[in-house]
């Protein structure tokens, strides 16, 4: 279905003088690519040692963080550049030990910000705290409880989370659910929603869920099952969209009109298979994870939230939309996202705390925003490399590094034999086995 642009989505006026373009970042060293890293952001370069330190996460601060544990578990911190959202620029975080992300999420950036970037907005963070009454008192008893008692609710609600009231969050209202169980009995939850602010909100939303109770069941002269968030935040959404200038002769990338009905082709073919659907988000969720591991935030919450959204209308399908309109390819989505940039790790996770401090976010809708436009342009690129020469060969170019060490290449070597594979079209364990031979035995991979 073709999804018609949003004309309220424009940018702000969140402009910047910076640039995120930055041209041939990747044939840099890691030390001079943190040092544009540092410039770009403002920061001392020595602020942002520790990010390629082995030691990013101090074990005394690991032990703190989780049970039983014996060490800690690293992936690649990559930034992916080009990235222009409601009118400001962003060299963007990522961790992900995956092959091509961060390259292809740069490449869809560059195309998309010719037009004016990526716009992105937010909603209200507000999430949901489920009271569930396994055997309930009838459906006009609990709404006029609901409706009575708001008021008494919300004054002992927000007297115990004082300084999320003074950020300008807390109880907002409570709505009644009622439903039936596998056996066709009724379920009533109460639904009640919480501004939680910059939080990501569990811990708020939970505690609310549970002073709550026992109110309920004062009130309804019934018991109380659960007490507990919902991580499927309907009312914590984003809406991004972009468009990418057809057949220009401007510099860089460029997409004909041929590239973008074919994108718009698969785009469909998305929106009606589950199969496809499920690959097709996987690709969004590709760059959005990988920009919440390296923000700190619950990837696991945003993933089965985005797909049970995906599924909101009783089929699973696509999150994104494709498709062309005059002389532009047009993309939107509509996702939940409920991040923090208060609570959780974000001041406890040394990286994650610098990871913000780059970005220059400190409000979660921001945040939200941002990983929304990641995630858009993650899915642009991934479905025009499938409907143009197909994923393998850009994927397997840069799964070469992967494979030369699989084989027992040094860092020092890795370059060598890779060229080596390249050369021979062939990205495969036995070339990179010959390859390596020929760098050892004669410094030439060719």
């Amino acid at each position: 279905m073709r999804v018609p642009m949003d004309t309220s989505l424009t940018p702000t006026s969140d402009k910047s003088t910076r640039s995120s373009r930055l041209p041939g970042f990747y044939k840099l060293s890691a030390k001079d690519r943190l040092q544009i890293v540092a410039d770009f952001a403002s920061i001392p370069a020595q602020e942002l040692e520790h990010l390629q330190s082995a030691d990013g996460l101090p074990a005394d601060v690991a032990l703190c963080m989780s049970e039983n544990v014996v060490g800690r578990f690293s992936l690649p911190l990559a930034f992916a550049t080009n990235f222009r959202v409601n009118g400001a620029d962003y060299i963007v975080p990522m961790a992900i030990e995956e092959p091509s992300v961060v390259a292809a999420a740069s490449f869809a950036a560059r195309l998309l910000r010719k037009d004016d970037g990526i716009s992105s907005i937010a909603t209200e963070p507000i999430m949901i705290g489920q009271i569930h009454f396994p055997e309930p008192p009838p459906r006009e008893t609990l709404e006029y409880i609901v409706r009575e008692h708001h008021e008494e609710l919300k004054k002992h609600l927000d007297a115990n989370h004082p300084r999320l009231v003074a950020a300008g969050g807390g109880f907002q209202y409570a709505r009644v659910r009622y439903l039936s169980d596998p056996d066709g009995r009724p379920i009533a939850v109460v639904h009640l929603h919480i501004d939680v602010r910059d939080a990501m909100g569990a811990n708020a939303v939970n505690s609310m869920a549970e002073e709550a109770a026992p109110l309920f069941e004062r009130w309804t002269g019934t018991r109380v099952g659960l007490r507990i968030l919902s991580n499927l935040p309907m009312h914590r959404r984003v809406k991004v969209q972009g468009s990418v200038l057809l057949d220009t002769d401007t510099d860089g990338p460029n997409m004909s009109r041929d590239e973008a009905l074919r994108i718009e082709e698969a785009s469909r073919f998305a929106e009606v298979d589950p199969y496809r659907a499920v690959t097709a988000n996987k690709g969004v969720m590709n760059g959005i994870d990988a920009v919440l591991l390296a923000t700190g935030q619950d990837f696991r919450a945003v993933e089965a939230a985005a797909h049970a959204f995906a599924s909101r209308d009783g089929r699973y399908s696509a999150l994104a939309r494709w498709y062309v309109e005059d002389n532009k390819l047009y993309g939107t989505m509509d996702i939940p996202l409920a991040l923090g940039t208060v609570g959780g790790i974000t001041a406890v996770h040394p990286i994650v705390s610098t990871t913000l401090k780059i970005l220059g976010i400190q409000q979660a809708q921001k945040l939200s925003e941002l990983v929304a436009a990641v995630g858009l342009a993650q899915n642009l690129a991934a479905t025009r490399a499938l409907a143009s020469e197909g994923i393998q060969r850009g994927h397997m170019r840069l799964h070469a590094r992967n494979i030369a060490m699989l084989v027992g290449a040094t860092p020092e070597e890795v370059p060598a034999v890779v060229a080596g594979m390249l050369a021979r079209e062939d990205i495969k364990e036995t070339t990179a086995r010959l390859c390596l031979e020929l760098v050892r035995t004669s410094g030439q991979a060719h």
